[in-house]
Parts: C-alpha cells; sequence; structure tokens
C-alpha cells in the first residue's frame, strides 16, 4: 500500500461498475458461491458497493426511523457483473477493496479471490489471469453474531457499554453496537469504495514524505517495474501558487528513489487556521524513462511545520512552529452512520463549520472508523490539527492471541501510511479509554497498560511516523489514568458527573480529549424529523435518542436540566410539566452557556489546561443527541456558545470571589492586537450604574489579564462578593473594539441566576437593509437587555445567533440563504424577500423585522 501516492499518469483506476444487488439469509445458510443461484435469495438492487443497511435504505425498504434491525444476526451476499477491457500493452489489473465489513469471502467468476477478516483493513489483489470481458464478482459477509457466539476467552473486565463482551476479538467498528448512544445500525459489507486498476510501466510500492519547519524534504520512493522499461532520470518539483521548485533525485540501479533530502527556499509554515495560514505545497515527481515517456508521480500535499508535545511535570501541551497552541474542538463522528460516505460538500460544509466555530483540533475516537482521504485532506487545507485514535477502545484486546496481533499489524501499517506526510496530524494515540476502562472496573494496576499500546503500537508510529506524538490511551497520566491534573483525560466533571461550574478551575485539567458531553436539544425543524414528528419530552421516542450510558439509571437530559437549575435557578421538572414550549426555549441555551463559562476558564492566561475536545461535533441521528450540530448538519445553540469562547480573539469574564472579576483576552493571531476594552454594569435590565474603558495591547499568540476594578476610579463591588446590601448591578457586559469601533467580541456575567423572566416590551427591533454588495444585512438593537437573540427568517441564516443584547448596543448581521452551502462566500446576494422576526429569551413575543 503506498503512503500518499495520489495518482499515476500510466495507471489508469475507476471504481467498479456494473449492476449491484445485496441479499440476506440465515447465518450459513448458503456456504459458497455455488449454491448461490439455487438458494432463491430475494436481492435488492443497489447503485454501487455500499453497507446492507445504505442499500435497504437506498430501496426505501429500511430507514433508522422504521422496525430496527440487527444486520449482524444475518449473512449478507453482494454481487455484481462489470465489464472489462484491457489496456494495450504490458501490465498488470488488480481489483481493490478498500473496506469489507467484518468478515468476509470474495469470488471473481466462481473462483476463491479473498477472506477478510476486519473492516479496517485493505486489500489489493492481481486479477489479470482471473478477468474476462464479462465478470461476475461476488461476497459473502458473515454473520457477526455466529461468530461471537464462539467460545472464547473471557475478558479481564466487562466494558458497560457493550451488550457482547466479544467484539474485542474483532477489527470492526463499536458504532451502531453501543446501546444508548449510537443508532442501531452496524456495518456489514463494503463500506468504501472497490476500485479496477490498471498498472502500466511500474508499480509504486512504497512512498514516504517527511517535512520539516526548515524547509527540509525527505523522499523516498519504491518502484517495481512491470515491463521492460526502466527509469534514466528522476525530479522533485514542489509547488504553491506562484512557488514552484524543482531539483533532479537520484535514481538507483534497482529503479528506488532511497531517502534523500531536498532543501526548498522561503517555504511559508503550516499553521492550525485560528493562529496563521495552512500553508500546503503540492508535491509530485516526474520520472523520464528509458523509452522517451515521462510519467508523473503525485505525491499529494505537504506543510512545513514543527509539532511536539510537551509532557514535563505532568503537562500535555501541543506546540506548533515554537508556539503553544490551545487544542480546542470536538470528536468526530461519521456524517452518515448508515453508509460512512460523505459527498464533497457535507465535508465542505462540516469543516466550514469547523473553522467558523474557531475550533482547530478534531479527535477520530476509537469507537468510530478511520476517516477517508478526503477527510485527511480538509485537515490539512482548513488547519484542523488531528488527534487520530487507533479502533481500539474500552476492550481487554486478546493481544497474546498472534494472529489478532498479525492483522493489527497489517491495519495499523496501513492507516499510518495513509498519515504519513500530513501536516494536521497531531497526535497518534493507542486508544480510547482502555485504561480507564479497566482501572474502573476494578482491575489490577498492571492491567492498566497493555503492552499492545504500550510496547508493539508505540514501535509502529515510529517505523512509520518518525517523531510525531504517540499517546498511549486517551485518558493517561498520573496515579489513575483518568486523573485530570496529570496527562490527557476524559474531563465530565463539569457535566456528567453533575460537579460545579467552578469545578474546571478546581480539578486543574490538563488536557480534556472529551468533554462537556450534554442532550444538546436542536431546533424544532430538527425535532421535527424525529420519528412521529416533534415528540413530547420523555416520551418513549425521545427518550429512544437521548443519549445514555447503558445500564445507568440516569441519562444526558438529565444532566442538562441539573445545569439549568445552576444557569436559570428554576426547577427544569416543572417548568417541563407545566410550559414544554418553554422549557425547550431555555434548554436549548444551557449546555451553551456552560460550554462557554467552561471554555473560557480554560483559555484564560493563568490556566493550566492546554486543549479541550467536546463530545460531539455532529449528532448520529436526529434527537436531542450529544453534538453540537444536528444530525443534518445545522448548528445548535450550543455552537454558537461555543464559537465565541473558541474565537481567535476572545473575551471571557471570571469571578475571583473577594478578588472581583478578572476580564481575559486571548489573542491567538500572529499580529499584536490594539483594541479598547468597554465595560459597563447594569441594573435591573436598562440602567446603567458604571461605564469604563481601556485602551489595551495584546502580544500575537498571547494573552492578557486584567481585574475589572483597574478600569475603575472607584472600587465597585463587581461580583457581589461582599454582599453589603442588595447588589449595586445584576451584569457586567464587556465588550472588545476595534481601533474603527467595530465589536471584535463580548461577554457578559450575571450576578446569580440569568434572569429569564419574560417582558411583553423590552425594546428590542430588528431592519433589514441591502449591503453595498447587494447582500442582506439585518441590524438589531434593544432598549433593555435582550438575552440570546435570535432571528427565524424562512429561506435564510444569519451570520450569528443566541448572543446577549445591553441597553443601547446595535448588532449588524449578514444574511445568508439557508440554502447556500456553508463555504460559498457569505456576501452572495439574493432575491429573496426577508421576511420573518427576531426573538429574546426575555420576551413575550418575537417581533417583526422590518425591511428598508
Amino acid at each position: 500500500m503506498p503512503g500518499p501516492l495520489r495518482g499515476i499518469t500510466s495507471h489508469r483506476s475507476q471504481p467498479l461498475g456494473g449492476k449491484w444487488a445485496m441479499a440476506s439469509c440465515a447465518p450459513g445458510a448458503v456456504e459458497d458461491v455455488a449454491g448461490l443461484d439455487a438458494a432463491n435469495l430475494t436481492w435488492t438492487g443497489c447503485s454501487g458497493p455500499m453497507t446492507a443497511a445504505a442499500a435497504l435504505r437506498e430501496a426505501g425498504t429500511w430507514s433508522l426511523d422504521g422496525v430496527a434491525r440487527r444486520f449482524d444476526a444475518e449473512d449478507w451476499w453482494v454481487r455484481t457483473r462489470f465489464a472489462y477491457e484491457p489496456s494495450t500493452g504490458e501490465g498488470e489489473s488488480w481489483l481493490c477493496f478498500d473496506g469489507l465489513a467484518t468478515i468476509a469471502d470474495v469470488w471473481l467468476n466462481g473462483a476463491p479471490l479473498l477472506s477478510v477478516e476486519g473492516m479496517f483493513t485493505a486489500h489489493a489483489c492481481p486479477v489479470n489471469a482471473q478477468l474476462r470481458a464479462e465478470n461476475e464478482l461476488v461476497m459473502r459477509f458473515h454473520a457477526l453474531d455466529a461468530a461471537l457466539a464462539v467460545k472464547r476467552p473471557r475478558p479481564r473486565w466487562r466494558v458497560p457499554m457493550l451488550e457482547v463482551q466479544q467484539y474485542r476479538w474483532f477489527r470492526t467498528t463499536l458504532l451502531g453496537r453501543t446501546p444508548g448512544w449510537s443508532p442501531p445500525v452496524a456495518a456489514v459489507g463494503p463500506w468504501r469504495g472497490i476500485r479496477l486498476e490498471q498498472r502500466q510501466q511500474f508499480d509504486v510500492e512504497q512512498v514516504a514524505l517527511r517535512a520539516y519547519g526548515t524547509g527540509a524534504l525527505d523522499i523516498a520512493v519504491s518502484l517495481r517495474a512491470l515491463d521492460a522499461t526502466a527509469v534514466t532520470m528522476a525530479t522533485l518539483v514542489v509547488r504553491r501558487a506562484a512557488y514552484r521548485y524543482q531539483a533532479p533525485i537520484v535514481v538507483s540501479v534497482d529503479g528506488a528513489l532511497h531517502w534523500q533530502r531536498v532543501m526548498l527556499p522561503d517555504v511559508a509554515l503550516w499553521w492550525p487556521h485560528t493562529h496563521g495560514e495552512p500553508a500546503l505545497y503540492d508535491v509530485s515527481v516526474e520520472l523520464l524513462t528509458d523509452r522517451g515517456d515521462t510519467i508523473t508521480l503525485d505525491l499529494g500535499r505537504v506543510g512545513f511545520r514543527t509539532l511536539e508535545v510537551r509532557r514535563g511535570h505532568g503537562d500535555f501541551e501541543v506546540v506548533v512552529n515554537g508556539v503553544s497552541i490551545f487544542c480546542r474542538g470536538a470528536c468526530w463522528t461519521p456524517l452518515d452512520v448508515v453508509s460512512f460516505e460523505a459527498s464533497d460538500r457535507q465535508l465542505d460544509e462540516a469543516f466550514e463549520q469547523l473553522v467558523d466555530a474557531g475550533l482547530n483540533m478534531v479527535r477520530v475516537g476509537g469507537t468510530m472508523i478511520y476517516e477517508s482521504d478526503a477527510f485527511l485532506d480538509r485537515c490539512d487545507a482548513r488547519g484542523v490539527l488531528l488527534w487520530q485514535d487507533l479502533m481500539f477502545a474500552n476492550m481487554d484486546y486478546p493481544e497474546d492471541d498472534a494472529a489478532f496481533v498479525d492483522r493489527v499489524r497489517v491495519e495499523v501499517g496501513q492507516q499510518l501510511q495513509r498519515l504519513a506526510g500530513r501536516p494536521s496530524v497531531a497526535v497518534i494515540c493507542g486508544n480510547g479509554e482502555v485504561e480507564q476502562q479497566a482501572a474502573m472496573w476494578g482491575a489490577a494496576r498492571e492491567r492498566w497498560s497493555p503492552p499492545l499500546f504500550h510496547q508493539l503500537l508505540p514501535v509502529l508510529v515510529e517505523a512509520v511516523l518518525p517523531g510525531v506524538a504517540y499517546w498511549p490511551s486517551s485518558a493517561h497520566g498520573g496515579d489513575f489514568p483518568h486523573q485530570g491534573d496529570v496527562g490527557t483525560t476524559s474531563y465530565f466533571g463539569v457535566g456528567a458527573y453533575l460537579r460545579p461550574l467552578e469545578d474546571a478551575r478546581r480539578a486543574a485539567i490538563r488536557f480534556a480529549t472529551e468533554c462537556l458531553a450534554f442532550a444538546n436539544i436542536p431546533d424544532a425543524a430538527a425535532l421535527a424529523a424525529m420519528p412521529g414528528g416533534a415528540p413530547r419530552v420523555r416520551d418513549a421516542v425521545w427518550r429512544a435518542r437521548s443519549p445514555r450510558d447503558r445500564g445507568a439509571s440516569w441519562d444526558f437530559d438529565d444532566v442538562r436540566d441539573h445545569y439549568f437549575a445552576l444557569i436559570y435557578g428554576m426547577a427544569a421538572a416543572s417548568l417541563c410539566a407545566s410550559d414544554e414550549a418553554r422549557y425547550l426555549q431555555l434548554s436549548r441555551e444551557v449546555p451553551g452557556e456552560v460550554m462557554r463559562r467552561t471554555i473560557g476558564e480554560w483559555r484564560r492566561k493563568g490556566s493550566v489546561t492546554r486543549g479541550a475536545l467536546v463530545w460531539f461535533l455532529r449528532d448520529l441521528w436526529p434527537g436531542a443527541g450529544w453534538g453540537i450540530v444536528d444530525a443534518s448538519g445545522r448548528p445548535k445553540a450550543a455552537w454558537y456558545h461555543l464559537r465565541r469562547a473558541c474565537a481567535p480573539v476572545a473575551v471571557h469574564i471570571s469571578d475571583e470571589g473577594g478578588n472581583g472579576l478578572a476580564l481575559h483576552v486571548v489573542n491567538d493571531a500572529a499580529d499584536t492586537l490594539h483594541a479598547t476594552l468597554e465595560l459597563a454594569m447594569w441594573r435591573d435590565g436598562e440602567i446603567n450604574v458604571g461605564r469604563a474603558t481601556q485602551h489595551i495591547t495584546v502580544p500575537g499568540r498571547g494573552g492578557i489579564e486584567r481585574n475589572a476594578v483597574a478600569l475603575l476610579d472607584a472600587f465597585h463591588d463587581l461580583c457581589y462578593a461582599y454582599r453589603f446590601g442588595p447588589p449595586p448591578q445584576d451584569l457586567v457586559s464587556l465588550r472588545l473594539v476595534a481601533p474603527d469601533g467595530s465589536l471584535i467580541a463580548s461577554a457578559h456575567h450575571f450576578i446569580g441566576a440569568i434572569p429569564v423572566a419574560r417582558d411583553a416590551d423590552i425594546g428590542l427591533s430588528a431592519r433589514a437593509h441591502r449591503a453595498d454588495d447587494g447582500a442582506w444585512l439585518l441590524t438589531v438593537a434593544t432598549r433593555r437587555v435582550a438575552l440570546h437573540v435570535q432571528s427565524t427568517i424562512p429561506g435564510y441564516r444569519c451570520s450569528d445567533e443566541h448572543f446577549h443584547l445591553v441597553p443601547g448596543e446595535e448588532r449588524t448581521l449578514r444574511l445568508m440563504p439557508s440554502a447556500m452551502p456553508s463555504a460559498m462566500p457569505s456576501a452572495m446576494p439574493s432575491a429573496m424577500p426577508v421576511e420573518g422576526t427576531v426573538s429574546a429569551l426575555n420576551t413575550t413575543a418575537a417581533i417583526p423585522i422590518g425591511v428598508e
């Protein structure tokens, strides 16, 4: 399997076409391809190779909203017929299978071709001798339940989220097999592409690229001649926009390009998008043959940067180009949990949401799948760091079984080759929570560090990706694996463990590989997409899709309701019983409020926290899931709150008790920030009881902290720490303003609970008008404090939602057609009229938008 090779001009590769069909039967009812026609199976046509669930969904005979089906309980047969026209001249034809889930046999024209154990390994089979003008490819996917029933040694600890503990023996995803947090749709069948390749002149057996922040590029290519052609000269070509550099490279007598270093002048560094430009360079090698042909090897794109993970004194700090990066992001989920496929447009929109939200790291966890090359390309191009778990999670894997270990070696070797040369790769992690699970289940301490993850895998990583940080488990370090103040942890103190918000500081978290999991309620349109349409809170349909730990007496709706009481000072259950619509309205904001405050705490200058990855980025199916984006791709309220907390330039207010309020400004940009802090105190929603301003300078890729009282001429008990009489204010607002008067960022601190009592008239107003470029703008203003302002405009989405406005403040926002991909320019004009409303959490009714 070549590493980052993208193409070779002497080869022809195309997805396997033909007519595809799929059928199921009882385990073992049809043993081989010879008995298939006599079995009288019911075949379902499909448009190409895909999972069993995807084929049935495409045919309209199954959906996630219908009756659950256990795909692991059946054998699944897939077949296709395709034509073949050989290339002229010498060469080889190969059938390439990028992913077959999970135990499979493959026949070509009635003859055995391949047997597979494990969905994460790719296979390439030479088929010159077997191919005809008309061909039949048949695949059998064995019922995993039958394989699980075979008696094997029991694990040394149990995994509560799994019904069947023996999944540990099989290299397959846990998605669809974890009741309580993933939909019941197990991956069975071809889940990645199947290609027919016709290779001419040369086969590329191995490619290795390593780029360094000094401008050095190391390259090695192993070639295998398919005929009598020989390479006489090779040239390395590196391009980026107007930049072009080429250099001759040496070809050995065996036709290989052994390790060579080329020093490129004046290269631009690759940065996470929050800190700079993710500069990429296209790399290719041009081979001149003794026949006078030029063959081009496309080796993909590289970025020049240094990246290290500093781990001294219990720390876990990602440093890029010498700059410490606060890694904020989310745990990735497949955009389609049924097929595991995503179009370019879907990926572009998802990464646009990541970047727009100020998130600079994504984690692919061990319970998921290895994502596609298209996904990895976008990590590189959009400047999103990748925390890559290898696909192991929670379980006691049979590391003493030689056959299992051999399969792991092949799988991991292939996946590491796919990551080679990619600047976005920050951490390779052995597993998700294996050490934590062993410790929490009561396994002896010596079991917490399995040799598979502490001895075998780090050697494999170092061999393929030398210098890339390897970390044995997502929760690792300290006296027990999930100790938060050492190494990395799954932190749910603020969250599932119902700790007060102050625990985010008290726990001294170093790096949270997952955190801040809530049942995030989507908007009304997303709820309407659930079975039956907009189910009532806590009815059977709602509860079936509310994430929970299997066997727990509580779910993540309960977690959200706990913080509802902290944020609003009222009980969620009683409001839900009396006014469900109001309960939903308030509940949508709760997780975002908690996330904003927690991330702000962790980003402040004095914090020891180096990273926080929210669990999840996107829901797996419609409902109140963990995602900050719903299953259709629409951001939830939490996404907007998180965007404010994670912006490259952000402000935050923290309550320091008797020391008053602290004002925090973070500047990730390379340039020094010159701006003004505007502090204001408010009482009863509209009475201003004090103002102050201060011009500040924040160094590039740095931050500052100021005591709020330092902006004032006299002492004010801004956080009501001393309690001499009633609080002089109930809200402190902070604005960070650019020299041209535009708003850069804002923050708000409430004394006690957020006051969400509704008022008939807070003076909220909204008007739409055209910008000079033809786009619609929406200007919102208020006479009294307006909480969590949001718009409802059919056909449009607004550039910001769920924000606070203080008296006299005015915000101008951009409107974009809701059908337009997120990655399109936001200034695209629209002829659609603007007809809608704007509302706030503390108003009794939405107000219509006036149009100029």
